[in-house]
């Protein structure tokens, strides 16, 4: 290992502390989806003494800070978005705390993803400090709203910032693993209509949700033949929510609605699970796949329809041998090559745009939304000096 590579390590360690208080700052700053002002000021004021190039909100809220002029564009993304904390009662801790504990820091948001965010800030910090001028101009993304509608951020910084890297790294948890991808996910309602009679008559009505529940033991049978990749897995389908509506509750219910998750591996899309579901229903069912519309704290709002491309990066592609190098340069053995459970903002990023994609990020991926999350130390330290060393790496790879 050359001597850069090693000053920039041994600066990740001694920043260790640094890292671990900024995290336990953010994780004390509540920021639901489309209610980050907040933490999003926090990280703002928070870069303002390290020297950035540039640090700006664009026009949804997103924070971006720029390294460097070089002609070409490497990007590394944290979503600082949380989902909420459940049932209080089943935290040992409080889950805005932020406490620094035995080698961790813990509540929410610590692992999904505040952590990532924090290890940014700290490699952002070492770039400054030893005058990284290489061929990468290095954008650091603090996006919004991605636990709602995963990839929207993304959809928004290139489709109206037109800011397009040619690499982006994802710091979601990976458990320092070197991650090419994920299924893609889709949301689809389903409208089945009866005809409402009095409960004492039932023969004279249509019953909504009996006809309702063949359709769902035809999508639970649906899921048990849908395709299986080598690598991503198997798609599934679930029934998450049913609601019905009747005039009264003794009355037959004339509607009833049905939402599932449908989770796609490779080689589906949004047609093929669409006609899956056509195949089921029969043609006087309405399936509708639905638009998210939550305006950002900022008051844009920024359409999106909640489908989300499956994305996966090949074995032998540059970035990822890249990634790779690196992470064993961090952790002083060969990186575990894997894939996420759950969906990132690859799904943009990679997915609808086509821009190639790793992941490599702190924090245990089983503790995201559970109560009790937490993340080591430890491994805030390590991405810290991947996030920094992964520049270079790429200059003398791609």
């Amino acid at each position: 290992m050359n001597g850069l590579y090693k000053d920039i390590l041994k600066k990740a360690r001694d920043y260790r502390d640094s890292s671990a208080e900024m995290l336990s700052q953010m994780i004390r700053i509540p920021s639901l989806s489309g209610s980050e002002r907040e933490v999003i000021e926090f990280i703002s004021s928070s870069l303002s003494n390290i020297g950035f190039d540039e640090v700006r909100t664009d026009g949804l809220g997103n924070l971006v800070c720029r390294i460097g002029n070089g002609p070409r564009i490497l990007a590394i993304d944290a979503h600082i978005d949380t989902v909420d904390v459940g049932l209080v009662e089943q935290w040992e801790y409080e889950p805005f705390s932020g406490k620094i504990f035995n080698g961790k820091v813990l509540g929410r948001g610590a692992c999904d993803q505040k952590a990532g965010a924090a290890s940014m800030i700290t490699a952002g910090k070492i770039l400054k400090e030893i005058t990284y001028d290489g061929k990468f101009t290095i954008y650091l993304t603090f996006t919004v709203m991605e636990e709602d509608c995963d990839g929207l951020c993304w959809d928004y910084l290139i489709t109206e910032e037109h800011l397009k890297p040619e690499f982006v790294v994802i710091t979601e948890p990976t458990n320092l693993g070197l991650y090419r991808g994920h299924r893609g996910r889709m949301e689809i309602e389903l409208t089945v209509k009866g005809v409402s009679a009095h409960g004492s008559a039932p023969e004279r009505g249509e019953n909504a949700i009996y006809k309702a529940s063949k359709i769902c033991l035809g999508i639970m049978d649906l899921n048990e033949r849908l395709f299986q990749d080598d690598f991503l897995g198997k798609g599934t389908v679930a029934v998450t929510n049913i609601i019905s509506d009747s005039p009264s509750l003794c009355a037959i219910p004339d509607r009833c609605d049905i939402h599932l998750d449908r989770r796609l591996t490779w080689g589906e899309n949004k047609e093929s699970a669409l006609d899956e579901i056509k195949a089921i229903v029969g043609p006087d069912v309405e399936i509708s796949v639905p638009i998210y519309d939550k305006k950002s704290y900022k008051g844009t709002m920024f359409h999106a329809e909640k489908y989300f491309p499956t994305w996966k990066l090949d074995r032998g592609h540059p970035l990822l041998k890249a990634g790779a190098e690196c992470a064993c340069l961090v952790l002083d053995t060969p990186p575990r090559i894997d894939k996420w459970t759950f969906s990132t903002n690859g799904v943009s990023i990679c997915g609808r745009h086509g821009i190639p994609v790793i992941g490599f990020g702190p924090g245990d991926e089983s503790l995201a939304h559970a109560p009790n999350e937490f993340v080591e130390i430890d491994q805030l330290v390590a991405a810290s000096g991947f996030y920094a060393l992964l520049p270079y790496i790429l200059e003398k790879s791609v």
